[in-house]
């Protein structure tokens, strides 16, 4: 796609058409906000704003407030999030920062015009009222547009909450009211008319922004509510540029501000939790907490000028967010895509990097498989030979490297040390032939089908060790992470150079981890299984409006309770551990045995080609359940292999038929576990976000499934 030309005496986008606006006389846009200075006998009224000090440093300058101008002597140190457009334009310039090819228009933007983009917005939003501090929700997809709004509204001092269009409304309004949100913006017409009429009755809004598409497809509510006038993406930024314009050129007109810094301490973002397992509570994350983020990340992705990302997460999540931040200092090319288009899009754009979470991953090794098993005999014989000495390679090659987990405190002696190590060389050595030729025959062309040069970058969930272990021996680098929502979210990762298969890798800087005792509390040493805890610059403040549970997660020393399980590899200096010191390993949620089984069972019956998605119920039964979403394409091919299809139909497999498959293969893949499926409720619609059974980062809603099918399970227990 080409750079489209952009003028240097015009604030002029790809993504943007001029347009004429005249704002209606209504109340939203009379900031309370004001200062008063008599002189003489006149009195002015300068009205506050605030701004990133140093993406805006000029409007600080020219205040001659000393306190302001302290803050832009150190202005290259960046204060606030919206900072890093400055450095990254000047730096940058007209290098592509943005291709998004699946909104109207399709859009390619460079770093001058993404900066200016950002500062219009911001300064469109201070035009329509918009005061510091105040909550503006924003209810978007991953799109260009989506970054600009989120990185303008931070730039006005305002605190966005932000979700996807795909949350329930009942959801979206719960999170609008709690948040004390005064203003939308949406995604485009299509979800406006989704949420528009609880929004108008059960909401209070200022106004309202869409992010894409006209507001001519906006149904009638609009027309019955014309006291909240609605903005089009491009109204505010041509509200933004013009007012830019007259300050610029006018000094009269830029005394009537007073611009304030934006402090490193103030909330920059509500991001409400997905809310698996309850109600989503809203995380409070400061400018402070998210430039932890951004200065520290480079460590685990040392991305380069020009390398090109792959983007499909929801952009409000903790962890592509940050991530956002960060490589983009860094001057890289960012391409939008879509679940729906990834496959395509790995092809086509060749990205050296994609951050995603586990699913996206378990998708790709499941689609690679596949391609495997439908091959001719031969073919299919060689490949799965080629990875399984390659599997084999990697075990041994980790040996030599010291790069494998233990608990176990002891270390080797340094005789059987130097053993091992080189037995494993010897090994790896007489099987490196047989791996290269894997690579040039079978894995190149996986490489030329995924791109993926560099690494892919895994969050947000557990990482099934067969599918980290699959990339690592066809010479994908997966380089697996650890966070939550309330860390702002990264706080482990696996660095390239110190990739340990099975762990999250070592603590991001600055920040601590420690493992207690969970009835005791007490610290436990390395290699001890616990709970984790973890202290640093990305905690978050705490929890909107929730004190009770800010403090069940914080203590008073800062240490937040992840409510996981875990060890922290112990210090081997000999051995095949000595490189895995510090490393951490995430072992579950911090609950009782049984449910930590059942997420176990889950993992290891997903290794069936004919289980597409299961939810492991019963755990207050006598015997553990499953409902489970069959692979229905899967399961018809192995029924014909086995000539049990339906006489009536040559496409129909019975229910019965079908379970009796399921059974099998759940036998087969839980083999080893002290736990076994019973009664199955098999189930053909699948968990989605759309039917509100997946979390918008693609997590079942375990509690959701269970009242759905709450009396289909009852029947499996009579």
């Amino acid at each position: 796609m080409a750079i489209i030309p952009f003028p240097s005496n015009t604030f002029s986008y790809h993504f943007f058409t001029t347009t004429t606006i005249t704002l209606p006389r209504t109340n939203y846009a009379r900031p309370r906000c004001f200062r008063v200075f008599s002189q003489s006998n006149t009195e002015t009224v300068q009205i506050i704003r605030k701004c990133s000090p140093f993406l805006e440093s000029s409007m600080l300058v020219g205040n001659n407030n000393n306190n302001n101008n302290a803050a832009v002597d150190s202005s290259h140190e960046w204060k606030v999030v919206p900072d890093i457009w400055r450095s990254s334009a000047e730096k940058y310039g007209d290098k592509v920062a943005l291709v998004d090819q699946y909104h109207h228009p399709p859009s390619t933007i460079t770093y001058n015009q993404l900066e200016q983009a950002i500062l219009d917005y911001a300064e469109g939003l201070r035009v329509i009222g918009v005061r510091p501090d105040e909550k503006l929700a924003l209810f978007a997809d991953n799109s260009c547009r989506w970054l600009v709004a989120d990185q303008g509204m931070m730039a006005s001092g305002a605190i966005n909450v932000v979700r996807g269009s795909r949350s329930s409304v009942e959801e979206l309004l719960q999170i609008y009211n709690h948040s004390e949100s005064v203003a939308l913006a949406v995604d485009g017409p299509e979800m406006f008319n989704r949420i528009a009429k609880p929004f108008y009755s059960k909401t209070g809004m200022r106004f309202i922004i869409l992010l894409w598409g006209e507001k001519s497809d906006l149904n009638l509510i609009a027309e019955e509510n014309k006291e909240v006038p609605i903005f089009s993406f491009m109204e505010v930024i041509d509200l933004g540029r013009e007012s830019r314009m007259a300050l610029s050129d006018s000094h009269e007109a830029s005394q009537r501000y007073v611009y304030e810094a934006i402090n490193s301490d103030d909330i920059a973002t509500l991001i409400y939790t997905s809310g698996t397992t309850g109600n989503p509570k809203g995380v409070m994350l400061t400018h402070r907490n998210l430039l932890h983020q951004i200065k520290n990340l480079w460590d685990t992705v040392p991305a380069e000028v020009g390398d090109r990302f792959l983007s499909m997460l929801p952009p409000w999540h903790a962890y592509e967010r940050a991530c956002e931040y960060f490589i983009f200092t860094c001057g890289i090319e960012q391409v939008y895509t879509t679940v729906r288009n990834l496959k395509d899009d790995l092809g086509r754009y060749q990205p050296h990097y994609m951050i995603s979470v586990p699913l996206v991953f378990e998708t790709l090794y499941s689609g690679i498989q596949k391609q495997i098993s439908t091959s001719p005999p031969v073919r299919k014989l060689v490949a799965l030979t080629f990875i399984r000495v390659s599997l084999a390679y990697m075990e041994y090659k980790r040996i030599y490297e010291g790069k494998c987990l233990t608990r176990n405190v002891k270390q080797p002696s340094i005789v059987n040390s130097m053993l091992d190590c080189l037995w494993a060389r010897i090994i790896a050595t007489i099987l490196f032939p047989i791996h290269l030729l894997a690579i040039k025959f079978v894995y190149s062309k996986i490489h030329s089908a995924i791109g993926l040069s560099k690494a892919g970058i895994s969050g947000g969930g557990s990482l099934p060790l067969e599918v980290d272990k699959f990339f690592e021996a066809i010479g994908v680098k997966v380089q697996n992470g650890y966070g939550l929502t309330e860390t702002s979210p990264v706080i482990a990762a696996r660095r390239p150079r110190c990739n340990v298969i099975g762990s999250v890798g070592h603590p991001v800087q600055h920040t601590e981890f420690k493992v207690v005792d969970s009835e005791t509390g007490e610290v436990l040493p390395p290699g001890s299984k616990g709970i984790l805890k973890v202290r640093g610059p990305p905690v978050m403040n705490g929890y909107y409006k929730n004190p009770l549970a800010t403090n069940q997660a914080l203590d008073k020393d800062g240490w937040l309770n992840t409510g996981d399980l875990g060890w922290i590899a112990p210090h081997h200096s000999t051995g095949r551990s000595r490189n895995s010191s510090g490393v951490i390993v995430v072992d579950g949620r911090a609950k009782d045995t049984i449910v930590l089984s059942t997420a176990e069972l889950e993992e290891a019956a997903m290794r069936s080609s004919i289980i597409q998605q299961i939810v492991v119920i019963g755990q207050d039964k006598r015997r553990l359940g499953a409902i489970i979403v069959p692979n229905s394409e899967e399961v018809l091919k192995v029924a014909r292999e086995l000539s049990i299809i339906d006489s009536i139909s040559s496409n129909v497999v019975s229910e019965e038929k079908v379970l009796n498959l399921i059974y099998k293969e759940l036998k087969t893949w839980m083999s080893e576990s002290p736990f076994q499926i019973g009664p199955i409720l098999l189930v053909n619609e699948p968990f989605t976000i759309d039917n509100g059974l997946m979390t918008p980062t693609m997590k079942i809603r375990r509690d959701r499934v269970v009242a759905k099918y709450k009396e289909q399970i009852d029947d499996l227990y009579k």
